[in-house]
C-alpha cells in the first residue's frame, strides 16, 4: 500500500506541491492541475519544465487526475474533446511512467431525464480502449457522473465496459443519493459501496464528510471524522492485503469543483499537510489494531 495525494490542494505551483510531498516524507503525489492548468492541457514547454522538476525532486507520480469524462462535461459534449485530451495525456502517461489516469463517465442529467446510457457506454469502450492500446489504465470514479449514481451504475459499467477498472472514493458517497433505491433516494453508505465494486478496485482516494443538510456540499472533515466510513474500508483492504495506491484529497482547505472559494494558500497547504499526517497515523493505528 502506497500513500500519494492531489497536492494541487496544497499549493497551485508545482514547486509547492513538491515540498509538501517531501515533507510528508512521501515518494509519490497525484497530478491533477499545475498553475491552475490541467496536467494534460499544459503547453509542450510546461510540461517538460514539470518532468524536469519531479525527476529533480526524485518524486513519482500515481495517477494522472484527468478531464476525460468527467462532471464538467456532457455526455452531449463534442466527443473529439475527449478524444484530443486522450491523445495528449497517454505520452504524458508514458513520458512520467504513469500507468493510471482517472476518468469518469460523463456528468448526470437530472434525475429522470434519459441519461443517454448506451452513448457512456461507446465512448468508454473507447477509451478505456485506447488507454490499454498504450499499455496504460483508465479507471472510472464514482463522482457526479453516470456511474456515480450508485454501485449498480458503476457495476453496469463494469459488465458494458471490457477491461475497467475503478477508483474508488470513499467521500463521494456521503453526498450522493443512491438511484438505485426507491424515493426518497436515500444517501449512498459509502462501505455498502465499496463491498459491492470491490473487485474491481485498482486506487483509492480518501476524502470524508457530513452531509447536514439535504442539499448543498457536505462539510468536510480529516480523515475518519465523516460519514465515509473510511476506518471500515480501510481495516477491509487491509485485511484484504491490498497493495495499490490511498491518494488523499481532502476537500477541507480547497475544493476542486468550487471555483468562488475563498482562497488562502497558507491555509491550504498546511491542512493539506495536517490531513497526511493525521491519514498516515490512522493507516498505521489500523494495522496495529489487525496484528
Amino acid at each position: 500500500m502506497k500513500l500519494s495525494g492531489f497536492t494541487d490542494e496544497a499549493a497551485k505551483d508545482l514547486a509547492g506541491q513538491i515540498i509538501v510531498t517531501k515533507e510528508l516524507g512521501w515518494e509519490y503525489l497525484s497530478l491533477r492541475m499545475v498553475d491552475g492548468v490541467s496536467i494534460h492541457d499544459l503547453p509542450k514547454d510546461d510540461f517538460l519544465a514539470v518532468c524536469d522538476q519531479l525527476e529533480a525532486a526524485q518524486l513519482k507520480v500515481a495517477e494522472f487526475g484527468t478531464l476525460i469524462g468527467s462532471w464538467s462535461k456532457t455526455i452531449d459534449s463534442d466527443w473529439n474533446i475527449t478524444l484530443q485530451e486522450i491523445e495528449r495525456c497517454i505520452p504524458r502517461m508514458q513520458r512520467l511512467g504513469v500507468q493510471y489516469a482517472r476518468i469518469m463517465s460523463y456528468a448526470q442529467r437530472p434525475w429522470g431525464e434519459d441519461q443517454a446510457e448506451q452513448e457512456r457506454f461507446r465512448r468508454l469502450r473507447e477509451i478505456t480502449q485506447r488507454f490499454a492500446d498504450a499499455g496504460l489504465t483508465a479507471l472510472h470514479e464514482n463522482c457526479m457522473n453516470w456511474g456515480g449514481f450508485s454501485a449498480d451504475h458503476t457495476l453496469r459499467l463494469l459488465e458494458e465496459v471490457p477491461g475497467l477498472k475503478l477508483v474508488f472514493d470513499t467521500g463521494n458517497p456521503v453526498f450522493q443519493r443512491d438511484r438505485s433505491q426507491k424515493p426518497p433516494y436515500p444517501w449512498q453508505d459509502a462501505f455498502d459501496f465499496y463491498r459491492k465494486v470491490k473487485q474491481a478496485i485498482a486506487h483509492v482516494h480518501v476524502k470524508d464528510g457530513i452531509m447536514h443538510a439535504e442539499e448543498g456540499e457536505p462539510e468536510y472533515t480529516f480523515a475518519g471524522e465523516g460519514q465515509a466510513r473510511i476506518p471500515e474500508i480501510l481495516k477491509d483492504l487491509l485485511s484484504s492485503d491490498y497493495q495499490g495506491f490511498l491518494a488523499i484529497e481532502p476537500h477541507i482547505g480547497k475544493v476542486f469543483h468550487l471555483q468562488d472559494q475563498e482562497k488562502d494558500p497558507d491555509r491550504e497547504y498546511h491542512l493539506y499537510l495536517e490531513y497526511g499526517q493525521r491519514f498516515e497515523q490512522l493507516v498505521k493505528g489500523i494495522r496495529e489494531e489487525l496484528k
